[in-house]
């Protein structure tokens, strides 16, 4: 895509937000990239324009042109910034190795960052007509399943193995897309106490097994 911008790029000293503060390069990137999330997740992929982050991030036009120069820069960056943010904040790898402790938290994850968890679906769906973008998409699936796999293989007696480990994801997966669509956090954690009470059964058929 081309840049949507039309202006040439501004002097970056000269960016301010909406109360005339100046707004550092650093700090007014991350802003614009958090601008973009939201955007995106509540108004769809289509309506990402810089003027449409600029409003969101309370900044002026300027500055998003000078920080990512093309709409499909945006995209990519606000997509990576996600990766990073969403794999690092999972609660699919507490470390315990407790039944318990899996998933625990995690309708309370989508409550509190709703925006993030929908701008992963609508990049999810739009990396299906971009393949540039499948690279980073699948890059957020991968961390999620591999924490996922390392999880389930200290809850399990054996390596819980890439099969399972799908099944697992998968399932609560569609818990948060159910949670932020159509459902509650009470459902959401209903379901992952159920999930839990087959993990528990496996761990104890897998052990009686061994005896």
């Amino acid at each position: 895509m081309t840049d949507l911008s039309g202006t040439a790029r501004p002097n970056p000293s000269r960016s301010r937000d909406r109360a005339g503060r100046r707004v550092g390069y650093g700090e007014g990137r991350q802003a614009l990239l958090r601008a973009a999330v939201r955007v995106v997740a509540r108004r769809g992929l289509r309506h990402l324009t810089y003027r449409a982050v600029a409003q969101e991030a309370g900044v002026t036009h300027g500055l998003v042109v000078h920080h990512f120069g093309s709409r499909d820069a945006l995209i990519e960056e606000a997509l990576a910034y996600a990766v990073r943010t969403s794999v690092s904040s999972s609660l699919l790898e507490p470390g315990s190795g407790r039944v318990e402790d899996f998933a625990a938290g995690l309708s309370e994850l989508v409550e509190a960052d709703p925006d993030l968890q929908a701008f992963q679906y609508e990049l999810l769906l739009e990396a299906r007509r971009r393949p540039e973008l499948r690279e980073q998409v699948r890059a957020l699936y991968d961390g999620y399943r591999a924490a996922t796999e390392r999880e389930l293989s200290r809850i399990l007696p054996e390596d819980a193995g890439p099969a399972l480990t799908r099944l697992v994801f998968s399932a609560l997966d569609g818990l948060v897309l159910y949670q932020l669509t159509l459902g509650g956090a009470g459902d959401t954690d209903e379901a992952v106490g159920a999930l839990r009470e087959l993990l528990r059964g496996m761990a104890r058929e897998h052990t009686e097994h061994a005896r």
